[in-house]
């Protein structure tokens, strides 16, 4: 099957009314740092939480009656599950998934909510892929592929339909990669009706398949792909979606670990908007710079999904609070006698700082025995604060260590 605008306009009708026609804010929060105007598409506003709704479902209502009487079988890290899951069951169709061992909790909840049995298995997608493809065969059931697949990529593509409609001043376009399902789609419906738009691809560092693809001239098998991004951690870009990704993706850039999470700090306490890792990278690459921009540009950033699970949160929240100085732990030597605590948290408060835990350490701290270290939980306004909270220490005599 082709894929083109005819495709994806026939998608368009045909999921409408089961989907979000998701909204498009501009990016006030987050515009003294970044370089041009920027508008944010709020795919994390499907019911599912992510784009994939749309593919999943366009999939799903192209079947013949044959192939959903057998029931459905799929692989996925999280979000095509849900959206499967979820459609499925309003289609009233036998949805069995297959995940990888490590999907964060939320996502395998949810798509075990929305009705759909789960099966873990493998390490990567890869595995689960090969796993849900045995019970195809064993159980004569319909696969329904995350990403490479026609009908999938169409229904994906209605975003990009949107975003012609909802930025038509739009210069560049900005889409996380996966497998490639999501962009290919996009790129797709935009070149197709825009030729001059330019469609930039984000790839997290330990999982850029597309890039390394590229840059081979044919696909390339990653051997690993350890990344918060874990909707977009995939070895292997589609057979189908590499050549699109070819022939309408002007660039791709890749984006690390750390300025994923800040990026999703930032989206959280700055727009005020929940982003995965996956959709926050399109907010890294252009704070990182890595997306060449002109001043006069428009930007439209797809946020993909927040499907993050609570616990990875919180975990990024305390780093970009610690990366900020807004939250220290300071080891604090002090003589072994009575009321030298209460002086040392009376300072802490005399400069506007908050302690949010303390600890005694005797045993295994590295020094005198007639001292004791104190370990503090600080909580400031910021880096200037926390260095003016440690020039009062050690202006009082304190030898203080800020610990990482």
């Amino acid at each position: 099957m082709s894929i083109g605008v005819r495709e994806i306009l026939a998608a368009r009708e045909r999921i409408a009314g089961g989907v979000v026609a998701t909204p498009v804010i501009p990016a006030l929060g987050l515009g003294d740092r970044l370089p041009c105007a920027t508008h944010l598409k709020l795919e994390s506003a499907q019911r599912t939480g992510s784009f994939k709704d749309r593919g999943a479902l366009n999939r799903l209502l192209v079947l013949t009656p044959a192939e959903r009487g057998r029931g459905i079988v799929t692989a996925s890290a999280g979000n095509h599950a849900q959206a499967v899951a979820y459609h499925g069951a309003r289609l009233g169709l036998d949805v069995t998934v297959v995940m990888p061992e490590h999907t964060p909790l939320v996502k395998r909840s949810n798509t075990a909510g929305f009705g759909a049995k789960v099966r873990l298995h493998g390490a990567t997608l890869a595995e689960s892929i090969v796993e849900a493809r045995r019970l195809e065969a064993a159980e004569a059931r319909t696969f329904v592929h995350a990403y490479d697949d026609a009908d999938v990529i169409a229904g994906q593509g209605t975003i990009g339909l949107e975003l012609l409609e909802q930025v038509p001043d739009a210069t560049v376009v900005l889409v996380p990669i996966g497998g490639g399902g999501l962009i290919s789609g996009i790129a797709t419906a935009m070149k197709e009706r825009r030729p001059d738009i330019r469609i930039v691809g984000v790839e997290a560092a330990a999982a850029a398949s597309a890039r390394a693809s590229r840059d081979a001239g044919a696909i390339v098998n990653l051997e690993s792909v350890e990344t918060i991004a874990d909707g977009i951690a995939v070895k292997r870009v589609g057979d189908l979606t590499f050549p699109i990704i070819e022939r309408y993706v002007d660039d791709i850039v890749v984006v690390d670990d750390v300025r994923i999470a800040g990026a999703v700090h930032l989206l959280l306490e700055r727009q005020k908007l929940l982003a995965e890792g996956a959709a926050a990278t399109v907010v890294a690459a252009l704070l990182a710079g890595a997306v060449r921009l002109r001043p006069q540009d428009v930007v439209a950033a797809v946020i993909s999904g927040g499907n993050i699970d609570v616990t990875l949160l919180e975990r990024i929240i305390d780093r970009g609070l610690v990366a900020d100085g807004r939250l220290a732990r300071l080891s604090v030597t002090v003589k072994d006698r009575p009321g030298q605590l209460g002086r040392l948290t009376q300072l802490v408060a005399a400069e506007g700082a908050n302690v949010v835990e303390v600890a005694h350490r005797r045993a295994f701290a590295d020094i005198s025995v007639r001292d004791v270290d104190i370990a503090l939980h600080l909580e400031t306004r910021g880096r200037e604060h926390m260095d003016a909270v440690l020039a009062r220490l050690r202006a009082e005599g304190y030898v203080v260590r800020e610990e990482g």
